[in-house]
């Protein structure tokens, strides 16, 4: 008995040994999201956000657009910032709005506080694991938020760079 776990300690060692293991690598690949961009302005009820101008060292890591999501058709853009925050760009045109900023904002409440973005005016989340910045459509049929672990002035750094766009299919 001895005898075996010793030969399955060795054996642990060796592959922990040989199998590369690079806690300084960042584990979130960068993703292409002009194809679905594309797609989702054509589908979406209401125009798509995304950034225009923002640096290369912000890299977008995740994208999906859903025409049947719970909470209405939903468009997701998430990003890593220069300094290893996530941001993400979330939107959706439904009737359940409220329902939706809870649940990509991870629960995070409303605050009095406004922040001016662009010309725009939005309305700051806080929350114990995300913060956002939200704002919703002049006809009230859909919602755009950017939220994350980024602080404030990072989500709108995110905001002011959304160009929001409809394609005719």
């Amino acid at each position: 008995m001895v005898i075996s776990l010793a030969v399955i300690i060795l054996a642990a060692w060796v592959i922990y040994l040989f199998i590369p293991h690079d806690e300084s690598k960042n584990p979130a690949k960068t993703v292409s999201y002009r194809v679905e961009l594309a797609s989702a302005r054509r589908a979406a009820p209401y125009p798509v956000a995304a950034p225009q101008g923002l640096p290369k060292d912000w890299r977008a890591t995740s994208v999906r657009y859903s025409a049947d999501a719970p909470t209405g058709a939903a468009w997701h853009l998430g990003f890593m910032t220069p300094n290893e925050e996530y941001a993400a760009v979330e939107q959706s045109g439904g009737k359940k709005l409220g329902r939706f900023v809870d649940e990509v904002t991870q629960g995070a409440r409303k605050t009095a506080k406004k922040q001016r973005v662009a010309g725009e005016e939005w309305t700051r989340y806080s929350g114990t694991k995300y913060d956002a910045l939200v704002r919703t459509a002049q006809d009230g049929k859909s919602v755009t938020v950017v939220t994350g672990t980024a602080d404030f002035q990072q989500l709108g750094r995110l905001a002011g760079a959304l160009e929001a766009k409809s394609l005719e299919g």
